[in-house]
């Protein structure tokens, strides 16, 4: 127990440490060059106190319970020997992450939002809706489909730099054929999956292959995963730019 709470107190403190420049930053901005007060500083110091809470807690949550079991299920599906499962589970790891993606799923209701706005859609709740949902399980489907070629990556020993080269010579190919109004969008795909539920697991799930299979280094291959997870949503949402 007390190791417990001298482990979150540690990581209180470093959460504070990072957030500092942040709000050195807004608050030299606000004071000195804008010359204003900062209104509703109570409710602002309030939000401080709930972001570093929250930022510890989570940080607190991955050590605990996503990294473990990202690199159990990972030693275990390399131990049993069977392809055809560690591959669907990469897939459906990518897939189920995606989906539920916060940051995705406010890109998605925006994009559809600023589409209805601009004459692209019906401006109606229900091809509004939609059409953020055709958004998220394309870039969920792309991003299934990296892990799973990350996963191969790892047991066939790939050069990630020619996958990732290859990668975005086709996403350069595929923009200049896909409408203007859907390139914004599939680029930002690319980040917005990458982020809060997505890294923790799909990083696990690299290092503990790479760590469980003779002959690979988890530094060297257990990372990368996240590239292809970046890389390949912007293809994908393209096509689906093109598509409808």
């Amino acid at each position: 127990m007390t190791k417990s709470l001298y482990a979150l107190g540690k990581l209180l403190l470093e959460s504070m440490r990072d957030i500092s420049p942040i709000v050195l930053v807004v608050a030299f901005f606000q004071i000195v060059v804008l010359g204003q007060p900062f209104p509703n500083l109570d409710r602002i110091l309030f939000g401080l106190v709930l972001v570093v809470l929250g930022l510890t807690l989570f940080i607190r949550g991955l050590e605990m319970g996503l990294f473990p079991i990202g690199e159990t299920m990972a030693e275990s599906f390399a131990r049993r020997g069977s392809l055809i499962w560690l591959l669907a589970f990469a897939f459906a790891l990518g897939f189920g992450t995606t989906v539920a993606e916060p940051a995705l799923i406010a890109v998605a209701d925006e994009a559809a939002r600023i589409k209805a706005e601009a004459g692209a859609i019906d401006n109606s709740e229900a091809v509004r809706a939609d059409y953020a949902l055709g958004l998220r399980y394309t870039v969920a489907l792309s991003v299934g489909f990296a892990i799973l070629l990350g996963v191969l990556r790892i047991l066939k020993g790939w050069p990630i730099q020619r996958l990732i080269i290859g990668g975005y010579l086709i996403v350069v190919a595929l923009t200049a054929f896909a409408p203007d109004s859907i390139v914004g969008i599939a680029y930002d795909s690319g980040g917005v999956t990458t982020s809060t539920i997505t890294v923790p697991l799909v990083t696990a799930l690299g290092i503990g292959l790479s760590t469980s299979i003779r002959g690979r280094n988890p530094l060297i291959d257990g990372f990368g995963l996240i590239a292809f997870a970046s890389l390949t949503p912007i293809a994908f949402v393209l096509i689906y730019g093109m598509a409808i």
